[in-house]
């Protein structure tokens, strides 16, 4: 099983420990399962860090090089042009299908209302989670 995510599931996992995604993100890593991400998606992650959060260079250097740890980085081979209200939503499929993801964990609805793209499933981390704790039963 293969898992891409999204900037938004990255800062719901790393700013709050009782978040759906960090669970989830523990999960994962405990289970061994390989977590993917591009570039992009880890630039929009810090810049929404040091933007909203208010972190300071070097605390966001510090988070990302956590981050960095426990994610697979993928290029995207091909750039997609399908959510046409959000262009930038395209980077997060384009990373996902480079990634040759099973799923794609995302809060963004432009993203969850396509529901699966090219057999990649598209869901929210809370589904995920539930769906993952029954196939570990």
């Amino acid at each position: 099983m293969r898992v891409a995510v999204d900037p938004n599931v990255l800062i719901s996992a790393t700013q709050w420990d009782s978040s759906v995604s960090h669970k989830l993100l523990m999960l994962l890593i405990g289970q061994d399962i390989p977590i993917y991400a591009t570039k992009e998606i880890l630039e929009e992650f810090a810049e929404v860090l040091l933007r909203d959060f208010r972190y300071s260079e070097k605390e966001v250097e510090s988070i990302l090089d956590t981050v960095n740890a426990m994610v697979i980085i993928v290029q995207p081979t091909e750039l997609l042009v399908v959510i046409k209200d959000d262009p930038d939503d395209d980077k997060v499929l384009s990373g996902a299908v480079a990634a040759n993801a099973d799923f794609l964990l995302s809060y963004d609805n432009h993203l969850l209302n396509l529901k699966e793209f090219r057999r990649i499933k598209i869901v929210k981390p809370d589904d995920f989670l539930k769906l993952l704790r029954r196939l570990m039963q």
